[in-house]
């Protein structure tokens, strides 16, 4: 039985995930090469979340949902705007947290500005 577990595969993705520098690149051109905010694990992908909920629970954040919610931060295109000290007024004052989300922020912000590269004027 020379098959890994399923908890050594999860591992040894994780690693491979924290430091994708690891990775091998096969891409041949800037162009072809896939998004590394993907390999960031604080940085979901923008465009497959429906709510601000759904953000917080993948940046594993969710206890903040409804701090969100009474500040009338509804919608992800609110949050990216938001700065330290929005979070801070909102009651979120551990700064490790602070962190956290504002990583996840400034890559959704990168992830929108990417999405609105690609869009074609009509």
């Amino acid at each position: 039985n020379n098959r890994p577990k399923f908890v050594q595969i999860v591992n040894m993705l994780d690693k491979l995930i924290r430091n994708p520098s690891s990775l091998k690149r096969t891409a041949v051109s800037e162009s072809t090469r896939p998004s590394t905010a993907l390999l960031d694990p604080g940085t979901p992908d923008f465009s497959a979340l429906g709510s601000v909920g759904d953000w917080l629970q993948v940046i594993k954040m969710d206890r903040y949902k409804d701090n969100f919610t009474a500040a009338g931060y509804t919608s992800l295109e609110a949050v990216v705007h938001m700065n330290q000290d929005d979070l801070a007024r909102i009651g979120i004052t551990t700064m490790v947290h602070q962190s956290k989300i504002l990583s996840s922020v400034q890559g959704m912000r990168a992830q929108m500005q990417q999405m609105q590269g690609r869009m074609v004027p009509v």
